[in-house]
């Protein structure tokens, strides 16, 4: 794919048969690839240089994956993260999600899927980062190309499947756009998603943009079809 050549991972992983495999396979599938073993190595890397998307163990001999993936954030929000451990939990895959990841992989994987995922993270930070910049999207002052929003002068970092979807809504708004069409666009039918799937985004979205999330007026459900931004509460700045 497009995405190959030009795109530079981190692996944040531990062990040290696992992270050299990941790296020799992932060079060969065209990805300039940097492996860390530990957070400060990955804390050093970052600093170093700027990457893509980071692929992070959860259990690391000095840290949580959890808090390395908030600094991320914080630090380099046009960066996926897609999370690969042996913690395969509802809890722990709740949790990195909220953390903003774009994926959760658990141990062991299929390495083909993985590079699907890897490329899906990809595709969706060149569609975040092309086109729209900054829009008033109800209450919030929301910046696509830095993956974060403002509401009453509290800034909150988005991920990027949640800049996809907002983007996708934005770029249509006033029609209605499907489930299927977001599940084409903002995920990928390799990834397994449902249309239950959209509806929790669609949730956390509102709650970014509406002033009732209850009663929402900005993002407006089409019962059987999807969703219709309304496009009054929308304007460039």
């Amino acid at each position: 794919m497009a995405d190959r050549p030009s795109a530079r991972l981190l692996v944040v992983e531990d062990e040290s048969t696992l992270g050299a495999t990941l790296v020799e396979r992932l060079t060969r599938s065209g990805f300039d690839v940097v492996w860390a073993r530990s957070v400060a190595g990955a804390t050093e890397e970052l600093a170093r240089r700027t990457f893509d998307l980071a692929l992070l163990d959860v259990g690391l001999p000095d840290g949580s994956g959890f808090l390395l993936a908030e600094t991320i954030r914080k630090q380099a929000v046009g960066m996926a993260i897609i999370f690969l451990t042996a913690m395969g939990d509802p809890q722990h895959r709740i949790l990195g999600l909220e953390l903003g990841a774009e994926d959760y992989v658990v141990k062991p994987f299929n390495y083909q899927e993985l590079v699907l995922r890897i490329e899906n993270g990809l595709r969706r930070a060149r569609f975040c980062g092309s086109g729209l910049n900054r829009m008033q999207v109800g209450r919030a002052r929301v910046n696509f190309g830095s993956f974060s929003a403002e509401v009453d002068g509290q800034a909150t970092s988005l991920s990027q499947r949640e800049t996809a979807l907002l983007k996708l809504l934005v770029e249509n708004r006033g029609s209605v756009v499907s489930r299927d069409q977001i599940l084409d666009e903002v995920w990928s039918r390799d990834e397994y998603p449902t249309p239950r799937t959209v509806d929790n985004f669609i949730l956390k979205l509102r709650r970014l943009v509406e002033t009732d999330p209850e009663t929402p007026t900005v993002i407006r459900s089409v019962r059987g079809v999807g969703y219709q931004l309304n496009p009054e509460s929308c304007r460039e700045l």
